[in-house]
């Protein structure tokens, strides 16, 4: 009798383990490329989609999307990748790498220069701020790779500044390191993504300017699925969630 119960326990433990790991393994997941000025935005996007589909599973590399576009030439294996640029998704569709006719617009972005709270400087100078004889290290993505680096690149040529702050410029690989680059005290300031300054962490300890549209190229951000997300069911449940969610447009985002 003894030897039945305690079989018919071990039977009831290893059917409970068993019940767990289906579930857990059946879990689809979704790998995202996305860009950096994503960060704070996509994070909290991702953890309310999560929480509406349980058994979904969504991770997401951040960097340049210059970055990503290289790495997924050579065979990275993400599902989608949000771009900063539009230029990419395109050129990816065109290569075959991703899914013909599977690029959207999602979100327009906007830059503004940064200064930490410790600082002294006079944020409503605006850009004009840079060629002060006190101010010594300016942040900016790299041009190369980073759409809001070639963003910020146009405006300070815009206002006449970019052969002025030659010396004084610091490049960050994305908009994240870029921003840490000021945070940490590496830079006075730094022109970033106003996804990035209205971050909780970033509103606490600084304050922004936000740089005039009419000074750089519009930021159109564009994402596209790429082939291994192509017959993913949860890709496109994702899509549809992130279309015009008011969480792009409460990190400063402009939705279409």
């Amino acid at each position: 009798m003894i030897n039945r119960i305690w079989f018919w326990r071990a039977f009831l433990i290893i059917f409970s383990v068993l019940c767990f790991s289906i579930n857990v393994y059946a879990k689809e997941k979704i790998l995202i490329a996305a860009a950096s000025d994503l960060n704070f935005a996509m994070n909290e996007i991702c953890h309310n989609f999560e929480k509406l589909n349980p058994d979904v599973k969504v991770e997401v590399s951040y960097g340049s999307s210059g970055n990503f576009f290289a790495q997924i030439k050579q065979g990275a294996p993400y599902d989608i990748f949000f771009s900063a640029d539009s230029s990419y998704p395109a050129r990816l569709e065109e290569e075959g790498l991703a899914v013909n006719g599977t690029k959207r617009l999602y979100a327009v972005g906007r830059i503004v220069l940064w200064v930490s709270k410790r600082s002294a400087l006079n944020i409503n100078k605006g850009l004009n701020v840079v060629i002060e004889p006190a101010f010594k290290k300016l942040a900016i993505a790299n041009s190369k790779h980073a759409p809001y680096g070639y963003a910020a690149e146009e405006a300070l040529r815009y206002y006449g500044l970019w052969d002025k702050i030659q010396e004084k410029l610091v490049f960050g690989e994305n908009i994240s390191q870029t921003a840490q680059f000021v945070q940490t005290g590496a830079a006075d300031a730094g022109i970033i993504a106003l996804s990035t300054a209205i971050s909780p962490k970033m509103a606490d300890n600084g304050s922004y300017w936000i740089i005039p549209a009419e000074s750089y190229s519009k930021l159109e951000q564009v994402y596209t699925v790429l082939q291994r997300g192509k017959d993913k069911s949860a890709v496109r449940t994702f899509l549809e969630y992130i279309k015009g969610n008011k969480i792009l447009s409460d990190y400063g985002f402009i939705i279409p």
